[in-house]
């Protein structure tokens, strides 16, 4: 969440970070009005419980007609303070709810706009001519089928729309690509992680995935337990309510995890194959670091998203996406976009995200220096999600014959051509 003394100090601040948001800024002077119950009740139970202290220190060296009006005194008095007490409870729980309600404050920098209002800060290689190499490129899907790679409809069968099967050389390519993924961000000075996929409601909530995502997460309401759509929330759980020492920082961290997330906003959208769908794997990046830092670590994040990319051999763009398409944690995100040739269409691949320090704020995570301490900041970045990227290798390198050139970062593990099953 962010900080509280900016409703007070700069609340249009607030109002024009929601109004580049396209939300309405109304919610501000809401907070503002809670922020003043809750004060007032605060100083109130405050004035209560001191005059309730004092007049006990009285009692013990008073005697007689004085001692009897200053028990007659406390009486009422425990029962004031226990009111005010429940009303400074209920007052701070209030504005606590709306305060959590409100998204991280967008960065200045950060195109204003929906979702098709970003910027393209770069672009990088250049599609193939498939006319001029004189046959018409396959989807995915057909790829997938040809190389027995890609199983959808026993995927359906078993788990229903939007699951798959990866099989044969689909099942070894996302395996080499995680292997690739996690040895890389290891030589870039992460700590390679496998977090648990199942998080209790704090994780959820502490992360911003319970407000404006609320719709596409899986809960499992037996267990109190939520299905995670990206690492990111585990990641950025580990180090709740600690303290972490300047020095130690930045703290790096590279996961492997399986992905859950209902789409429920997506109907009827990439509903072939697997470039959109309720489960996948992937490796994510998150960073734990100050918020004066966090600005330069969200461009490294990028800086190895693009390198990621180049090993590849995808011909991508980078953009900046607009501010009404932000998660409500996010202040700035970029999004690196493959160039997917059926779809004629650049589409997300990985994406990098700087939360600053609102999701250290919800989950109590807060840095010690030499001037004290406070809250930390928290980036996050896909460096490979398995199906996209599955999706780009296959469109991007085939050939005529339905084989599939890998780039060569991936021959190590599999050599430099995929070829179609013999039957195919």
């Amino acid at each position: 969440m962010i900080d509280p003394r900016l409703l007070r100090d700069d609340p249009e601040l607030v109002r024009t970070s929601l109004r580049r948001r396209g939300e309405s800024p109304d919610k501000v002077d809401a907070l503002v009005a809670a922020d003043a119950a809750r004060r007032s009740a605060i100083a109130e139970f405050e004035a209560l419980r001191a005059e309730q202290k004092q007049i006990g220190r009285q009692v013990a060296q008073a005697s007689g007609d004085e001692k009897t009006a200053l028990l007659d005194r406390t009486k009422a008095l425990s029962t004031q303070v226990k009111l005010a007490d429940a009303q400074q409870s209920q007052a701070s729980e209030e504005f606590d709810g709306l305060l959590r309600s409100l998204p991280n404050l967008v960065a200045p920098e950060a195109p204003e706009g929906g979702e098709e209002d970003f910027t393209v800060l770069d672009v990088v290689g250049t599609p193939r001519d498939f006319a001029a190499e004189g046959f018409e490129p396959r989807d995915h899907l057909e790829i997938g089928q040809l190389l027995g790679a890609i199983d959808i409809e026993r995927g359906a069968k078993v788990s229903g729309s939007r699951f798959y099967y990866l099989t044969g050389v689909g099942a070894m390519l996302e395996l080499a690509l995680v292997q690739l993924a996690m040895t890389t961000a290891q030589k870039w000075g992460f700590t390679p992680m496998i977090p648990p996929a199942l998080v209790r409601s704090r994780a959820m909530e502490g992360t911003g995935f319970l407000g404006q995502a609320a719709d596409d997460v899986y809960h499992l309401e037996k267990d109190d337990l939520y299905l995670v759509g990206t690492s990111e929330v585990p990641l950025a759980a580990y180090h709740s309510d600690e303290i972490l020492d300047d020095a130690s920082l930045p703290r790096r961290y590279a996961a492997f995890s399986p992905c859950y997330r209902r789409e429920a906003g997506s109907h009827g959208k990439d509903t072939r194959g697997i470039f959109r769908v309720h489960w996948f794997d992937k490796v994510e990046m998150f960073t734990y670091t100050t918020l004066e830092e966090s600005y330069a670590e969200h461009e490294r994040l990028l800086g190895w998203e693009r390198e990621w990319l180049d090993a590849l051999e995808l011909p991508y763009r980078v953009i900046d996406v607009a501010t009404g398409d932000l998660g409500s944690s996010a202040i700035r995100k970029f999004d690196c976009e493959a160039w997917i040739p059926t779809q004629e269409r650049y589409r997300e691949v990985s994406s990098t995200s700087n939360c600053t320090e609102y999701q250290a704020r919800r989950l109590d995570i807060r840095v010690r220096g030499d001037e004290g301490t406070g809250p930390a900041a928290t980036l996050n970045g896909t460096l490979c999600a398995m199906t996209r990227t599955i999706v780009a290798l296959f469109e991007n390198g085939q050939q005529a014959d339905g084989s599939v050139a890998l780039p060569k970062a991936l021959h190590p593990f599999l050599g430099p051509v995929l070829k179609p099953l013999a039957t195919a």
